[in-house]
C-alpha cells in the first residue's frame, strides 16, 4: 500500500465514523411547523380552514369539543445513546360556538413538568405462593369422584 492510498483509506474512515455520530431528529405527533401556524388567525379562522392547514387535531377538550390540540415534539438520536427530547409544542386552539378561532396558544417544552412515580405496591388479601407453590397447588385437586356430566335422563 502506497502512501497517498494509505491517506486515502484513512480519510473515508474519518469521515465515515463522522458520518455514524451524526443526530437522527425525528418528528413525533403533529409537529406544527411556524409557517402553517401563521396561517391561523384568530377572529377569522374557522374549524374547516384550521383542518385544512393543520390536520385534524390530536385530541379535544374532554369537557369542551371547541378546544383542539395539537401535540407533537422533536427527538435527536446520535449512534447507540437513547432518544433526546429536544423540542415539544403543545398547540391550543379555542373557538367560538360558530366555530371561529378565539385563542391560540402554544406552549414548548418549558412549559412541563417532571411527574415522579411512587414505588409502591398495593397490598392483597390471601398469602404469597412461590412460583413452585403455584404449580403443585393443584395436582390431585380434579381428581376425584367427579360425576360424569351428560344429557339429562341417562
Amino acid at each position: 500500500m502506497t502512501g497517498s492510498s494509505a491517506v486515502k483509506l484513512f480519510a473515508i474512515g474519518l469521515l465515515s465514523s463522522a458520518a455514524a455520530c451524526s443526530p437522527i431528529v425525528a418528528n413525533h405527533g403533529n409537529y406544527v411547523e411556524p409557517d402553517r401556524l401563521g396561517q391561523i388567525h384568530e377572529g377569522i379562522s374557522r374549524k374547516p380552514d384550521v383542518t385544512e392547514i393543520l390536520g385534524t387535531p390530536t385530541a379535544t377538550g374532554t369537557f369542551d369539543p371547541n378546544v383542539w390540540y395539537y401535540i407533537g415534539q422533536r427527538t435527536e438520536k446520535v449512534a447507540f445513546y437513547p432518544p433526546e427530547v429536544i423540542d415539544r409544542q403543545i398547540l391550543e386552539l379555542r373557538f367560538d360556538a360558530n366555530g371561529v378561532v378565539t385563542k391560540v396558544q402554544k406552549l414548548g417544552l418549558d412549559a412541563g413538568r417532571d411527574v415522579s412515580f411512587v414505588d409502591r405496591t398495593t397490598p392483597t388479601a390471601g398469602k404469597d405462593l412461590s412460583f413452585l407453590e403455584q404449580m403443585l397447588g393443584n395436582v390431585g385437586r380434579f381428581s376425584g369422584n367427579k360425576k360424569e356430566s351428560g344429557p339429562p335422563g341417562r
